[in-house]
């Protein structure tokens, strides 16, 4: 199946047509909303900052401990754990909607009515006899031929189905439909409707759901996820510049398509995507070593596949056990600070701050196949756990991630087209 998605999405995007109604030739863009944010459903206004921390670091490690490679699994995490959320709606007349956005799915859905076996949703769940551009997709159509978690319900007059089964065991069913899809382009503030867009309809959603929010926005490598469908219009490009998420007030941060979401910088060199032949869907790279000071902490291969995997759900890296010690004893070595025991127990390396003294974080080099290099500082690095206490952002685990910490304060740009990702230290905030 992974040896057809190249011909199939070709095949798919000649039937179905998926289509703006309006010209995008130079891209839009539209915002994400960090789940602490005010604006967000999950947001808990007697919430503490650092348990809003202690929280994401939580959801971090729960997320990893499902984390499997599985050819049946959609992803390979739980299915709530992802820290951004996406505004959207479905359906004529548009019917709004808040859906987690994950990099490590490749489906976009919702729950539907009617939801007879579905977990609890605050908001009100879609009706789609109620929208004028639903329809099922037929058996017969190719968006229900070309891959595992879509398939024939002879029950239903022989329409298309949808299963998706997530790693602690969380299911998403129901009925592979189109409707319109409308984003709000953050820039100039105008609807922008994506017509026919394949989505799935989920009458029966059990397991670790989340009630703020009505399902999950794909933007993995997939032939159905969001990216995917919008490439005839962007040209495969997306990307996103996550402004700093535990310093103060949360900044705003977007998601990028076409023209606007390139880094047009010359310096900034790419790096290719590996396909992962038991996760296909994901966006895995190959990071050659770590630098610290003079210390080269090389990082081990596996094979012709990708090494680590860029995750936006995630909010610590993982790292190997052998990169993950050297990483920690380059920053005993090289931080003047008192450790001290951490108040999660998943975060090894802590520090104590002494109000008056100063310190400083090495700045950490993330070197990339093909000469693309990061450069991870503290804000990438460390996290303010208490008034008092930072730790290390990182933590050993056998599968390599890199997660959205790491990322802050770095535009990340996929080219799917020509299967790379190129990152580019700036201060995200400019954007606003």
């Amino acid at each position: 199946m992974v040896q057809c998605y190249s011909f199939c999405f070709l095949f798919l995007l000649f039937l179905h047509n998926i289509s703006f109604s309006e010209s995008l030739k130079s891209g839009f863009s539209v915002e994400l909303i960090h789940r602490d944010s005010p604006k967000s459903p999950f947001y808990r206004p007697t919430e503490t900052h650092f348990q809003r921390v202690q929280n994401a670091v939580l959801r971090s490690i729960h997320r990893a401990n499902y984390s499997r490679l599985d050819h049946d699994v959609e992803t390979t995490v739980t299915p709530s754990t992802g820290d951004f959320l996406m505004k959207y709606s479905v359906g004529t007349p548009p019917f709004q909607i808040f859906g987690v956005v994950d990099t490590g799915s490749s489906t976009v859905w919702m729950q539907c009515q009617p939801c007879k076996n579905c977990y609890k949703q605050d908001r009100p769940i879609f009706d789609p006899s109620k929208s004028s551009t639903y329809t099922r997709i037929p058996c017969v159509a190719a968006e229900c031929l070309s891959v595992t978690t879509t398939f024939c319900d002879f029950n239903k007059g022989k329409h298309c189905a949808y299963k998706i089964g997530y790693g602690d065991g969380s299911i998403s069913k129901g009925d592979f439909s189109r409707d319109t899809v409308t984003l709000t382009s953050s820039s100039e503030n105008r609807p922008i409707r994506l017509l026919r867009t394949a989505i799935g309809c989920g009458h029966d959603n059990v397991g670790t759901f989340d009630r703020e929010h009505s399902g999950i926005v794909g933007l993995g490598r997939g032939p159905f996820s969001l990216a995917s469908q919008l490439r005839p219009d962007t040209g495969g490009t997306f990307s996103y510049c996550f402004t700093p998420m535990f310093e103060g007030e949360i900044k705003p941060s977007f998601l990028h398509f076409g023209d606007r979401a390139e880094v047009t910088v010359k310096t900034a060199v790419p790096t290719p995507m590996v396909i992962n032949n038991e996760a296909s869907f994901k966006y895995y790279l190959v990071m050659e070593a770590m630098t610290v000071g003079s210390k080269r902490i090389e990082f081990p291969r596996n094979g012709g596949e990708g090494n680590i995997l860029l995750d936006s759900g995630t909010t610590l890296s993982f790292l190997p056990d052998e990169v993950y010690s050297a990483l920690e004893a380059e920053m005993v070595n090289a931080v003047n600070l008192v450790r001290t025991d951490s108040p999660i127990k998943k975060l090894k390396l802590c520090y104590e701050l002494t109000s008056g003294r100063k310190y400083q974080i090495p700045t950490v080099f993330a070197h990339f196949k093909g000469g693309a290099v990061v450069e991870l500082h503290s804000i990438n690095t460390f996290l303010k756990v208490s008034e008092t206490k930072i730790c290390l952002a990182f933590a050993p685990r056998p599968k390599a991630v890199f997660g959205n910490v790491a990322q802050q304060d770095i535009l990340v740009s996929y080219d799917t087209q020509h299967n790379t990702v190129t990152f580019l230290n700036t201060d995200c905030t400019s954007e606003l």
